[in-house]
């Protein structure tokens, strides 16, 4: 777990900056740790998500076998209560193709938010977008939705897949307009700081190439500048 200080840190930065700097450690394949293209947070205000992972997945196309149809499943709320906070819901609708029902509305927002859950990252529908922008809960989807259908919980607390990234219960995910990744606890404290040195490089690159005075030469010295 982070201390407050230490996830404000990885907050100053964008989730590119953020997954440049995990490459420095060589803890995983470049080609991992991050969602495909497709989602989008689709509230106003706030773009930018940091929290760790509570896990579900949903079904909304059929009716539950038992219970009611809405995601009314308490057990949820006390397993997530053992995960660190912030926390982020991490929805998978297991639906082919997901998105018959929306998993996400206004009321649900609202409990999550009541514990401790930031905001809500699924590969489904989601709804009530502009009652949930003014709770200030973000949410990023593929999609928005009318009804939620017959939206119920199947499982939580394990793995789930969204947009190609491996989610387990406590990964700490950083989202933003750009996507979703993964950041690996055993780097994150040491995280902000190798992207401040990437963000320092980066923009004197792009000042040389900005200035009256360009020239291919001043920008390959800074290209190949041993800070990184």
């Amino acid at each position: 777990m982070l201390s407050s200080s230490q996830l404000e840190a990885i907050h100053q930065f964008d989730t590119c900056t953020i997954a440049n700097a995990i490459e420095r450690f060589k803890v995983r394949l470049r080609n991992e740790g991050f969602t495909r293209p497709g989602l989008r947070c689709v509230t106003k205000g706030a773009t930018r998500l940091l929290g760790y992972a509570a896990t579900s997945k949903v079904r909304s196309s059929n009716p539950p076998m038992t219970g009611a149809p809405y995601v009314d499943r308490t057990e949820w709320w006390t397993n997530m209560g053992r995960l660190p906070v912030p926390r982020i819901a991490v929805i998978q609708d297991m639906d082919s193709p997901p998105g018959r029902g929306a998993c996400m509305g206004e009321v649900h927002a609202a409990i999550l938010k009541a514990l401790h859950c930031t905001g809500v990252i699924t590969n489904g529908a989601v709804r009530d977008v502009p009652a949930i922008s003014e709770l200030e809960f973000p949410m990023f989807a593929p999609m928005v939705g009318v009804s939620h259908a017959y939206t119920h919980s199947t499982d939580f607390g394990q793995p789930v897949e969204i947009f190609g990234l491996q989610v387990r219960a406590g990964d700490l995910l950083y989202a933003d307009c750009h996507g979703v990744v993964s950041i690996p606890l055993d780097i994150a404290a040491e995280v902000p700081e190798a992207a401040a040195r990437i963000r320092s490089k980066e923009q004197r690159i792009v000042q040389v190439c900005l200035s009256p005075s360009f020239s291919t030469e001043k920008l390959l010295n800074e290209l190949r500048s041993d800070e990184q």
